[in-house]
């Protein structure tokens, strides 16, 4: 808790920032493009660099930087035109208080899985849904699915729809679980950083996938899978929904 209570005191020392309606659109937008950034660079050190090519899931295509910038273009259109109001709303209704004491690590760690596991099964229902369905698949979320290859910034290229609602399962679950504000910012930054990962087009050492035991989870490969073929791995992170619902394919 020591640590941890280190940590929180230097979040609430930026009370003012933190509670202004700016804030979380700043808070994410700022991770996203942090979180993209290292893959952006190995999108372009990799084609000259064969050592890093070989960690490319589909190594016959690299994004342009053509590809690239709509992709930014969009996302800080959605978040300023979109997201902004939607929590300057919420910044309205529910002010956001700050309580003095940090949670415990154990507590941290159950929550953010927890989190996590919702978020999945959400999106997993969310994302069969839209595929079965073909006029939802056309109007809503075939935008996500422009590009066959991903590139980490492929991660929040989507319809207005898609954005929002997922955003809005992302948001609720920590009020439902009644977490601490310290768990519910971790908890973004896991959810932004397994969605640039999923969508990055890389199989590296240290990916997540790599580090979760029984083929679990599933990440980039998984994933890349899934647009490449499009009828199967709907849940984004962990495989039991689509072994489950017998949409699993191995990547």
């Amino acid at each position: 808790r020591l640590c941890l209570q280190s940590l929180w005191d230097f979040v609430t020392a930026k009370e003012a920032l933190i509670k202004s309606p700016f804030f979380p659109v700043l808070f994410s937008f700022t991770a996203y493009m942090a979180f993209c950034l290292p893959y952006i660079a190995l999108d372009f050190l990799s084609t000259r660099l064969p050592n890093l090519r070989k960690y490319k899931i589909q190594p016959q295509n690299y994004p342009t930087l053509g590809m690239m910038v709509p992709c930014i273009i969009q996302s800080a259109y959605h978040h300023v035109v979109l997201i902004f109001p939607v929590t300057f709303l919420h910044w309205y209704w529910r002010p956001m208080n700050l309580p003095v004491i940090a949670p415990e690590v154990p507590e941290i760690l159950l929550e953010v899985a927890v989190c996590l596991l919702l978020f999945d099964f959400e999106y997993f229902l969310w994302h069969l849904l839209h595929h079965k369905v073909p006029w939802l698949y056309k109007t809503f979320h075939k935008v996500h699915h422009k590009h066959v290859s991903t590139f980490a910034l492929t991660a929040q290229y989507s319809s207005v729809w898609e954005l929002l609602s997922l955003g809005l399962f992302a948001a609720v679950n920590p009020v439902l679980l009644g977490c601490h504000p310290l768990t519910e910012m971790i908890f973004f930054l896991v959810n932004i950083w397994l969605s640039v990962e999923d969508h990055s087009g890389y199989d590296l050492p240290w990916s997540t996938h790599r580090l979760v035991p029984f083929g679990l989870y599933g990440g980039a490969p998984h994933h890349d899978l899934h647009h490449l073929k499009f009828k199967s791995n709907y849940a984004p992170y962990f495989t039991h929904w689509d072994k489950l619902f017998g949409t699993f394919t191995e990547s």
